[in-house]
């Protein structure tokens, strides 16, 4: 049983005004966005029943947050976040809003599908960094590694919810529904929004950050990535996570694939596989939701662990063609993933300085984002050729390598992050930042 001081950390941090207003909407709109998601991959499967086209449209989704991103950082660190959250949301819930009447009116195409995802995933892209950044200042500092646990587990109690309700309405309905209701979703948070701005108009921005002068867009890109780059632990667990996300974390954009060939099922065996992905990922996210107070300690641990127990649960996944292994299976892999995203989202908000946070935080979208599309793209294709299992496979045995390579130095990793005087921002490596105009100089970001 989670401890009582634990439980009543997480009540007194929902009964926070801003962060629990926040927090229910967004729950809400998450649940729509997982509908859509689910409804998408359905979608692709039904019209092209191919693994290179799931590859194709997970790619357009996650990829584009490569391409725009670290741009979503900037913006992140140089805007009110409230405004950039607000207007990415309103052309979602447009974008939902077109995508259901096109499905309903049975005029979508694979093509147009590709487009419209595309699409989503540069506002998704842009989005995310300030989505990310926001957090820290709607909640109490001494609570940041408890919100970032429980963000996590709102946004995977929807992944448990969404495919559910999506199921029911594909097998029901139409799944052009369920993009409606993905669209109807968004209203709440937005109007939420709206009141915690009035209600507090410097949430959307660090304080350390009003008043900074802006060394030019290409020059504060360079400078997030340098600082991950020289950061004696950031910049292996970043490598260790690209490797990861690009090799093992693809399986949940080929579930489709699995559901269909493999499991020889449809769209209600798709959601009751994407949905027990949601309910390890909630104990996974609960888990960590309970380290009240603990800082940074231990969680280079958490990191390395969970990435290797994701990583051997989709072996055990990939192995079986039995729902009775590849149902636990599957929700160990979404408990150990999002253990290994809180713990390295809670190490990048207490590590980064508040000037940096937010591209920081975007490169970490990068990687969990931009990963996935390369890998779900080549192994779907794979998956054309050789069937989808072998590719995966290969994908853990290449990953399960890397992971070696990094617990060799998790002594060094462990130092730089968590070796640190309570108050030390976690070792902030110097830099040099060439503003437009400027000698190089050497200073903290």
């Amino acid at each position: 049983m989670p401890r009582l001081s634990s439980l009543r950390a997480v009540v007194a941090l929902l009964r926070h005004p801003d962060y629990g207003l926040y927090t229910l909407t967004n729950g809400v709109s998450l649940i729509g966005l997982w509908m859509q998601r689910v409804a998408i991959g359905w979608l692709t499967w039904e019209l092209t029943g191919s693994g290179t086209w799931l590859g194709i449209v997970a790619f357009a989704d996650l990829f584009p947050s490569v391409l725009i991103g670290l741009v979503g950082g900037v913006a992140a660190d140089r805007l009110d976040r409230i405004r950039v959250i607000m207007t990415c949301q309103g052309l979602q819930m447009v974008l939902a809003a077109g995508l259901g009447a096109a499905t309903l009116a049975g005029v979508i195409s694979i093509e147009g599908l590709v487009v419209v995802v595309f699409v989503g995933g540069v506002i998704a892209g842009f989005n995310q960094p300030s989505r990310l950044a926001l957090v820290p200042r709607l909640a109490p500092q001494e609570q940041l590694g408890t919100a970032v646990a429980l963000n996590s587990i709102v946004f995977n109690l929807a992944r448990f919810v969404g495919p559910a309700v999506a199921g029911a309405v594909i097998v029901v309905a139409d799944v052009g529904w369920a993009f409606l209701a993905n669209a109807i979703s968004y209203l709440g948070l937005l109007v939420a929004l709206v009141v915690i701005r009035r209600r507090n108009p410097g949430a959307g921005r660090d304080p350390e950050a009003v008043g900074r002068e802006a060394q030019g867009l290409v020059a504060e890109i360079r400078a997030g990535l340098r600082y991950v780059a020289k950061h004696p632990g950031l910049g292996p667990l970043m490598g260790m996570h690209l490797c990861v996300s690009m090799a093992v974390r693809p399986i949940i954009e080929l579930l489709p694939g699995f559901a269909d060939r493999v499991f020889q099922g449809g769209a209600d065996t798709l959601a009751t596989l994407t949905s027990t992905v949601g309910v390890g990922a909630v104990i996974g996210g609960w888990m960590l939701a309970r380290r009240t107070g603990a800082g940074a300690a231990g969680l280079v641990g958490v990191v390395l662990t969970s990435v290797t127990g994701a990583t051997v649960s989709v072996l055990a996944f990939t192995a079986s063609d039995s729902l009775w292994i590849a149902i636990p299976a599957i929700g160990a892999f979404g408990a150990f993933m999002v253990a290994a995203s809180i713990a390295t989202q809670t190490i990048i908000q207490l590590a980064v300085d508040p000037a940096v946070r937010g591209r920081v935080l975007s490169l970490h979208g990068v990687v969990f984002r931009g990963g996935p599309a390369i890998g779900a793209l080549v192994m779907g294709i794979a998956g054309d050729l050789f069937g989808l299992r072998p590719p995966l496979l290969v994908g853990c045995v290449l990953a399960l390598g890397m992971l070696g390579l990094v617990w060799l130095h998790r002594d060094r990793i462990r130092v730089a992050i968590e070796g640190r005087p309570s108050g030390d921002c976690l070792g902030k490596p110097e830099i040099a930042i060439e503003a437009p105009g400027r000698t190089s100089s050497k200073e903290r970001v």
